[in-house]
């Protein structure tokens, strides 16, 4: 479904100098700077998967997107979408797919969204039975039948968000490229979302590329992860492995029956949360065993969980100052 072959974007940016001087030499003499946004990827997507894509700030995941998508050209590389070369905007390749951004709006603010859903109707040449069948099916999804006639200006951030998935899915694309899709949603519609995308990819097995700060859509939506940092690709492969391969710690969790107090545990290993009878202990991955007979033996524990760390401690330790900006939940 998707391949792309030694692929790299890079920027060409005007250096433009100070001063009166140099600028009027800029007139006749530009410098500039290049700036690479994506280096040598290659990555390979079969049909029906759902892969997370993640990486800090800056690190070409919406440049990615947008090459996949046709917005822009590799610099260098080869990228095949469905039999397609994106770049080249062909007609029967955007019908089938959708690029969802989070922070852009596509609806008509002063019209009812069901407006903006007839429009897209027509250009995507959508048949009528195949329109009022998939505008009811995604309406029940999302739970938005009620607002659909309402304007848009009126309705809540999550009610708009629900709209602009409808909006992009009107023409059941086999390919959805998410970047961002929850940003700025409460915990709630944020849930309904991932539940959402969950769905549409089982109902009809699409190929889903989501991009998100916040690890929760990851960890609860995509079992294969890609990991790029520098516009380089610094993992492929499965959630779980990721986390065997990378995570350096456990955490132990004890629920004690004996008085204990946070300064006699801080022997163990680092506590990070403590309120008695129950606290969470990080520890070196390879003193698991050690760690715990020797809580074991110390105090009477009621229950002793050991689990893997979060997906949003590994990525902090793996791109150290650069890690992600992980939304709270």
């Amino acid at each position: 479904m998707i391949v792309m072959k030694s692929v790299s974007k890079i920027y060409t940016v005007h250096q433009k100098t100070e001063g009166l001087s140099e600028s009027i030499k800029s007139l006749f003499k530009r410098t500039y700077k290049y700036i690479p946004a994506v280096k040598d990827i290659s990555i390979s997507i079969n049909q029906g998967e759902l892969v997370g894509f993640i990486g800090p700030n800056g690190a070409g995941k919406t440049t990615t997107l947008k090459l996949l998508s046709g917005l822009l050209h590799p610099t260098e590389g080869e990228i095949n979408v469905l039999g397609f070369t994106p770049s080249q905007r062909n007609e029967k390749y955007l019908q089938q797919i959708s690029l969802i951004m989070g922070q852009r709006n596509q609806l008509w603010w002063d019209l009812p969204a069901i407006e903006t859903f007839l429009l897209f109707k027509d250009i995507y040449e959508v048949p009528e039975t195949d329109f009022n069948q998939t505008l009811n099916e995604l309406s029940e999804l999302l739970q938005v039948k009620d607002i659909l006639r309402q304007p848009v200006k009126n309705m809540s951030l999550g009610q708009r968000m629900k709209c602009e998935f409808i909006g992009s899915l009107i023409h059941k694309p086999k390919i959805l490229f998410l970047d961002e899709p929850t940003i700025g949603l409460d915990v709630v519609t944020q849930r309904k979302v991932r539940d959402f995308i969950k769905e549409y990819n089982k109902r009809y097995n699409a190929t889903i590329i989501l991009t998100s700060h916040y690890m929760d859509d990851v960890k609860e939506v995509c079992k294969r992860l890609i990991i790029i940092n520098h516009g380089s690709l610094l993992f492929d492969g499965e959630l779980a492995t990721f986390v065997k391969q990378y995570a350096n710690h456990k955490v132990l969790v004890p629920i004690f029956n004996s008085k204990v107090t946070k300064e006699d545990l801080q022997r163990f290993g680092t506590i990070t949360d403590f309120e008695y009878p129950r606290a969470v202990i990080t520890i070196p991955h390879d003193k698991v065993s050690k760690i715990a007979s020797e809580l074991l033996a110390a105090y009477d524990i009621d229950d002793l969980d050991i689990n893997e760390p979060e997906l949003e401690d590994i990525i902090h330790d793996l791109f150290g100052n650069e890690h992600l900006k992980m939304g709270t939940k």
